[in-house]
């Protein structure tokens, strides 16, 4: 039985600067509707014709950037973006995929420690990343950077758990063996709604934060969207070895997890359906 963490430890947070590769290629694109949102909520015009935003003098800061799987759309909509990236890998590959462009930086370091001008960005957003903040820091710190007005932008995708199907069971008994065998606890996934994903503790669950209200932030809103991924078996592994807690597993468990997931996609048809709630929580400072 691993000792409890907080979850944002700097070690728990470079897990995925070795795999670098298999994360971009695996790791879930966002929806556009998801990207539409957050633009006709901060109220950024565009301008159709050119499929570019009027202010090009917009500034966005990324927490966690990763590969960039979240990046490209705040680029194209010609924001000036600074991602900020604890993974010196990860850093690396961001430099190099969006070496064209001008209008990005990235700077290798946690959010918590990146000294930052206060007062200076128009959008702050996280993709899958917030969880891995100090929220006493971090919220305080996102509150600071933004300009007044500014939005702050949280996403993150949700596989949802498909209790009772033959597939879904039979994937549950191979993580009672190897995962909970080592991860000792009673909790188990349990299929989630959006109503589910609206409340305090799912919230807190999601991004470490009960509310972004109780840090000052107004306009407070949660949107979500349905997405289905369909995976083979191969491509379904290396999706769960991005995942921070099955790379946490001994590696005699991740090898017996793997191959027990593998066998029973298998003698399912190779295929495995995966539903995903994306989950979009945003807030502005006054």
């Amino acid at each position: 039985m691993t000792s409890e963490k907080t979850g944002w430890e700097p070690e728990n947070r470079k897990h995925f600067d070795d795999i670098v590769d298999a994360y971009d290629r695996r790791r879930s694109d966002y929806p556009n509707e998801l990207y539409d949102d957050i633009f006709k909520y901060s109220a950024v015009e565009i301008d159709v014709e050119s499929q570019h935003f009027q202010n090009s003098n917009l500034k966005a800061l990324e927490i966690g950037a990763g590969t960039g799987k979240a990046t490209v759309p705040f680029l194209d909509a010609a924001y000036n973006v600074t991602a900020v990236e604890i993974g010196a890998n990860m850093s690396a590959f961001l430099q190099d995929k969006f070496k064209e462009n001008k209008n990005f930086c990235v700077i290798n370091s946690s959010f918590e420690d990146v000294i930052l001008e206060d007062n200076n960005y128009d959008m702050i957003y996280a993709a899958s990343a917030f969880h891995w903040v100090d929220p006493k820091i971090g919220c305080p710190k996102v509150f600071r950077l933004l300009k007044s007005g500014g939005t702050v932008a949280m996403f993150r995708f949700n596989a949802i758990a498909a209790v009772g199907e033959e597939l879904y069971e039979n994937i549950q008994a191979e993580w009672e063996k190897h995962y909970y065998s080592y991860y000792i606890s009673n909790e188990r996934p349990v299929k989630k709604t959006k109503e589910d994903f609206l409340k305090p503790s799912e919230i807190y669950h999601s991004f470490k934060i009960e509310s972004l209200q109780e840090y000052g932030f107004t306009n407070v809103t949660m949107c979500f969207y349905d997405d289905t991924r369909i995976f083979n078996a191969d491509e379904y592994i290396e999706w769960l070895s991005t995942m921070s807690d099955v790379r946490g597993l001994p590696e005699d468990n991740k090898k017996a997890l793997f191959l027990g997931i593998k066998e029973v996609i298998r003698r399912h048809g190779g295929y495995h359906h995966v539903d995903h709630i994306f989950q979009l929580y945003m807030g502005r400072k006054p």
